[in-house]
C-alpha cells in the first residue's frame, strides 16, 4: 500500500511541478502535513541534501523522501513516480512542438507559465526561511520577539548572502562546503 502511495503522490508531484526541483517543495511541504514519512524540520535536511548531492534536487528529493517512508524500495518508486510524467510529457511536448513551433498561442501559454514557476519558487524560499532562520515555536510559547530570530542562523546567512552577492562566480560547492564547516564549528 505504501509503494502506491509513494507512486501516486510523487506522480502527482511530477505532473504538477512545473520549473524544476524546488518547485517540489510546496508539493513536498504538503505531503508532510498529510503523511507520517516525513515532517517540516526533515523537509529542510532534504533541501539541504538534495542541493549538496549531484543530481537534479527535485530527483534527490524524492529519492529520499521515499528512503525515509519505505527503505529502498520506497525511494525507488517515488523517483520513478516523479519523473514518469515528465518524461510522457516530453515525448508529447516534443511532437506536438514540431507542429506548432510559431504559433502564438503555443508561445503565450509559455510566456504565462513562466511568473507561476517563479511565485511557486518565492514561496518555497520563503518557507525555508521561515524554517531556517525563525523560531515560531519559541516566539508562541514566549511571545518574545528576541525568541523569534535564529540570530547565529541570521548571522550565517548574512555573511554567506554578501558574499555571494560580491563574487557571484564564486561556485556554489564553495558556499555549500563553508556552510557546512561553519555550521559544524558554530553548532548550528
Amino acid at each position: 500500500m505504501i509503494y502506491w502511495q509513494l507512486f501516486y503522490e510523487f506522480f502527482k508531484i511530477g505532473l504538477f511541478a512545473v520549473g524544476g526541483g524546488l518547485a517540489t517543495i510546496p508539493f513536498l511541504q504538503e505531503l508532510a502535513e498529510k503523511y507520517p514519512w516525513f515532517d517540516t524540520a526533515m523537509l529542510s535536511n532534504m533541501i539541504a541534501v538534495g542541493e549538496s548531492t549531484p543530481g537534479p534536487i527535485g530527483v534527490n528529493m524524492a529519492t529520499y523522501a521515499g528512503v525515509m517512508a519505505a527503505g529502498i524500495p520506497g525511494g525507488m518508486i517515488a523517483t520513478f513516480g516523479l519523473i514518469l510524467p515528465s518524461y510522457l510529457s516530453i515525448l508529447l511536448i516534443a511532437r506536438a512542438l514540431e507542429k506548432f513551433r510559431e504559433n502564438r498561442w503555443v508561445n503565450a501559454a509559455f510566456m504565462g507559465v513562466r511568473p507561476a514557476v517563479t511565485g511557486l519558487i518565492a514561496v518555497a524560499g520563503v518557507s525555508m526561511l521561515r524554517v531556517s532562520l525563525l523560531n515560531e515555536t519559541a516566539f508562541a510559547a514566549s511571545g518574545a520577539w528576541e525568541s523569534l530570530f535564529l540570530w547565529r542562523e541570521w548571522i550565517l546567512f548574512a555573511v554567506l548572502f554578501a558574499v555571494m552577492w560580491k563574487w557571484k562566480k564564486l561556485h556554489p560547492i564553495v558556499i555549500i562546503a563553508a556552510a557546512a564547516v561553519v555550521g559544524i564549528v558554530f553548532g548550528l
